[in-house]
């Protein structure tokens, strides 16, 4: 058992005996099933029959981050078939119910009133906007959700799970391996490109961080999602003299900036947050010849890791989508269900599978290990903070899988060890 229990929720606890009392429902977990309980009662309410425990996944598969939604749900299955494989989670096989917002607020609203009565939680709810409209109903519902948002602006709402680091973390990481390599120094001028929201506004806010502590500049640019051309953005940064480029964009935008440097003759490093890069987008056509400046900060592995889990997944994941486009959200997918797995796994072995129950857990794991898919141990316990300050630094690389080459073991530099998140408290 990898969880660590460290109960400090007394509301929570009173309301799992709440639950138990209400719901009235309880069902066996066969003999010889995978998980805890020892085949006796287990304590149910939402998602969960004798023989199934049903987790949701809410993910873009239309709209712009499409490729990565898909990675990432993808990945999800390949974890799922694994554990099913293995007997399932106390005694119990793992389904999941899967929608496609299409990257859209009201679309993922009525998506979620369709699957919420359905599922114990969410193995994938992708999508800043999408996170910031369900806040109330996650807590209201209390549907613990693994968020695919990854910004600490929605780390007040204990019902979402970032499995790894934050947006702003991921840039003040990137910003100081390029400082670390000497491509940038103090006092330079920097130029970022982000989507207006909590994405783009986060992935800023630790671009912001990172230069006040060395005495950067930032020239803003803030787009709308659906903004394609950034040719007149990067003739500005151009003209302002920057050293860099920051990305928090769609595939897209990253493509548009890349190509617009390259006319323009800006040979300046870009450094972008985990979702800026898509092999299907940013490797397509011209798109390929303008990406040896690219720099990708994010918390899981490219494809292409020789982590020792992430080659078993890229091996299984050809074998079963052999025609299917590979992308870094393949093994991040993947470790989402790894760390559900650990928090069912606990509580499991309560005799407990109702959604207080599961999500006291998730609120006791301190030491959760995703196999190094994730960088470094995530620990849930601290509200507000996020789980992880590390990431793995990785450039683009058309002729590796998934089109990222892994540059870095594990990474945290001193600027994330000091910052403090927008919620983190003490």
């Amino acid at each position: 058992m990898m969880i660590r229990r460290a109960s400090r929720r007394v509301a929570v606890l009173a309301a799992m005996a709440a639950a138990l009392t209400l719901a009235g429902c309880s069902t066996r977990a066969p003999e010889g099933g995978g998980g805890g309980a020892g085949g006796g009662e287990v304590a149910t309410d939402f998602g969960v029959t004798a023989d199934t425990i049903t987790l949701g996944v809410l993910t873009d598969t239309s709209g712009p981050f499409r490729n990565l939604g898909t990675g990432i749900t993808q990945g999800n299955q390949l974890w799922a078939d694994d554990v099913n494989a293995r007997g399932g989670i106390c005694g119990r096989q793992i389904a999941l119910d899967v929608a496609d917002s299409g990257y859209k607020a009201d679309i993922a609203t009525t998506q979620y009133r369709t699957q919420q009565p359905n599922i114990l939680g969410y193995l994938q709810l992708l999508g800043s906007p999408i996170n910031s409209a369900l806040e109330g109903n996650l807590v209201q519902d209390e549907v613990t959700s693994l968020a695919l948002s990854w910004s600490s602006f929605i780390l007040d709402n204990e019902y979402q799970i970032i499995p790894g680091t934050t947006y702003d973390l991921e840039m003040i990481n990137g910003l100081a391996y390029l400082q670390q390599q000497g491509l940038i120094a103090d006092g330079d001028t920097l130029g970022h490109i982000f989507v207006g929201g909590e994405y783009g506004e986060n992935g800023l806010l630790g671009a912001k961080y990172y230069a006040e502590q060395h005495g950067m500049t930032i020239q803003e640019a803030k787009v709308a999602a659906s903004d394609t051309d950034m040719t007149n953005i990067v003739t500005g940064f151009q003209g302002a003299g920057v050293k860099a480029i920051l990305l928090t964009t769609t595939p897209a935008q990253t493509a548009s900036t890349l190509n617009a440097a390259s006319a323009l003759g800006l040979d300046v490093p870009v450094m972008g947050n985990n979702p800026t890069f898509d092999p299907a987008t940013n490797l397509a056509g011209p798109a390929a010849a303008t990406v040896d400046n690219l720099y990708v900060s994010a918390s899981s592995v490219p494809f292409s890791s020789e982590v020792e889990k992430a080659a078993a997944i890229r091996e299984s994941f050809q074998a079963k989508y052999p025609d299917a486009s590979e992308n870094a959200g393949v093994p991040y997918g993947y470790a989402g269900g790894i760390i559900w797995e650990q928090i069912l796994e606990e509580a499991c072995e309560r005799g407990d599978l109702t959604r207080a129950s599961v999500h006291q857990s998730f609120l006791d794991a301190e030491n959760i290990s995703t196999e190094a898919l994730v960088a470094s141990e995530l620990d849930f316990t601290k509200p507000g903070t996020p789980a992880s300050r590390s990431v793995y630094i990785a450039e683009a690389d058309p002729a590796q899988p998934g089109g990222l080459r892994q540059a870095t073991d594990v990474f945290s530099s001193p600027e994330a060890e000091s910052y403090v998140a927008p919620h983190e408290k003490g």
